[in-house]
């Protein structure tokens, strides 16, 4: 039986929920519409819909329910960056003449038992028992293909019309010498944690690295990262990347970027990092190391050779744009096939299975628009190309900038590092990409992806009445600038003429 640590109240409820100590296993129907291995966002998701529309649905999960969003990702480390955020807040409340007096209590322990709260709190949405309710039949165990058509779980056969694959992925790590051997934690037991690390590596410098190295720091740890990159977020915008990595140096993290990890020992309860950067040999000492590399695709144990389903160690199982495996007969979502591994882009593809499986839909992946963002203090989000992928495909663009030192409600916040940034194909208000930093970035892309799903242009964003004062504001300038470009030195001059005229 897998556990969730520590064994508390929080994470008993939480189990109860995802993963029931004493759930028993249906007796399977003859035959299902669809089977699921996975009981993540994509395979819940899926599940949800398929039985809502009268498919016999049957769902299968190794472990806990909710997968890495619920149990190990989205959920728990919001909560964590939220109360890191209002810790950061009392520090630095004489701004705003607010003056905290000395020997304010901060409490890691208390900080992280709320997350621990809260995660229980939202886990009957991802329980067995409201999936039992909705009419899916949930499996605990390792299910494995037998056939094109049947799996087994627990010593009892699935049969199927559709199969669907979503594992999901899992935290990988570099072969570093010694690093197995002195420990390590991941994104899956970092948030097991009740004593603060008074020094903590991070080795990764992406999403998942910044967030919680800026939220440890600002808990009180000593944080340095790691990045192979000679920059951080390599995903995102430049100069959004620079703004995130200036204000994540101020909260006191220290960042060894072109870094070359020699070997990781320990040394009595501490480790040892030893790393080659500009030239020179650092050791580091530190209590904790937190490993954020990269997702791994869940691939094993489902014997998959034996059904013809295509798959590598790196990139997970092979699908088309409908999400069909090289087993006509079956489909994968989510991580497990998906370079862009988001809960929301998982969400997405369960919907593309539903109706591909089900009903024979001709759905496809390459219609989706997926935003994301980074969920530091700033926010970075993102849609769509930047502008060397624009090039790469042979647009022709114009970049309009809008700065929030602009931006009277940025300034009011005492919020003014960051932008809104779109590229837009020259010539046109045809949206190409964007990019938000802001101290909530992840709202405001999504008026962006609104306009790009539904083949909007800037003039239509110029045209829709924001509230005032307001930080998404500064799409709306983006719109501006554009329709300032219309104004060209024909259009003045013809405009000119006819004031003259009318006067």
């Amino acid at each position: 039986m897998p556990i969730i640590l520590p064994d508390d109240s929080y994470n008993r409820t939480l189990v109860n929920n995802v993963h029931p100590p004493d759930w028993v296993n249906p007796i399977p129907k003859t035959r299902y519409n669809l089977v699921i291995i996975g009981a993540g966002t994509a395979g819940l998701v899926t599940a949800a819909g398929a039985a809502s529309l009268g498919a016999h649905v049957a769902l299968i999960e190794k472990t806990f329910m909710g997968g890495d969003c619920l149990n190990v990702g989205c959920v728990p480390s919001k909560g964590l960056i939220r109360a890191s955020r209002a810790w950061a807040a009392i520090r630095n409340a004489a701004e705003f003449g607010v003056h905290i007096p000395d020997g304010v209590n901060y409490d890691f322990g208390a900080a992280i038992a709320r997350m621990r709260k809260l995660r229980a709190q939202i886990s009957p949405t991802d329980s067995a028992a409201r999936f039992q309710r909705l009419g899916v039949d949930v499996f605990f165990g390792t299910g494995y293909f037998t056939g094109s058509d049947s799996l087994k779980v627990e010593g009892k056969t699935l049969s199927f019309k559709r199969a669907v694959i979503a594992t999901g992925a899992r935290a990988a790590a570099f072969p570093i010498p010694g690093l197995a051997e002195t420990g390590y934690l991941t994104n899956e037991t970092v948030f097991s944690l009740t004593k603060l690390p008074k020094r903590l590596a991070v080795i990764g410098a992406g999403a998942i690295g910044c967030e919680m190295a800026q939220a440890f720091a600002r808990f009180g740890s000593t944080v340095t990262v790691f990045e192979k990159e000679c920059r951080i977020l390599p995903r995102d915008d430049c100069d959004g990347a620079e703004i995130v990595k200036n204000s994540i140096i101020r909260d006191g993290v220290h960042f060894t970027c072109d870094a070359n990890i020699l070997k990781i020992e320990p040394r009595g309860i501490e480790k040892v990092i030893h790393c080659e950067a500009d030239g020179k040999t650092i050791e580091l000492v530190v209590d904790e190391i937190l490993m954020s590399i990269g997702r791994a695709p869940n691939v094993e144990d489902m014997n998959l050779d034996s059904i013809g389903v295509s798959y590598n160690p790196r990139d997970g199982i092979t699908v088309d744009e409908r999400l069909q495996t090289t087993n006509p007969r079956i489909f994968a979502a989510g991580d497990i096939c998906f370079p862009y591994k988001f809960t929301h882009s998982a969400d997405a593809m369960a919907r593309i299975v539903i109706a591909n499986t089900l009903f024979h839909g001709r759905q496809k992946t390459s219609a989706l628009t997926i935003p994301w963002c980074t969920y530091t203090e700033p926010e970075i989000a993102h849609v769509g190309l930047h502008a060397e992928d624009a090039h790469a495909k042979g647009y022709k663009i114009q970049t309009f900038t809008w700065h929030l030192t602009e931006n009277d409600r940025a300034v009011l916040d005492s919020e003014t590092e960051g932008f809104a940034r779109v590229h837009v194909q020259k010539g046109t208000d045809k949206i190409l990409g964007a990019t938000v930093v802001a101290s909530h970035a992840g709202d405001m892309i999504s008026e962006i992806t609104l306009a790009m799903t539904n083949g909007l242009g800037l003039g239509a964003i110029a045209k829709t009445i924001h509230p005032y004062p307001t930080q998404a504001e500064a799409i709306k300038r983006l719109g501006d600038a554009y329709n300032k470009t219309r104004l060209t030195p024909l259009v003045k001059a013809i405009f000119n003429r006819w004031l003259t005229w009318t006067r």
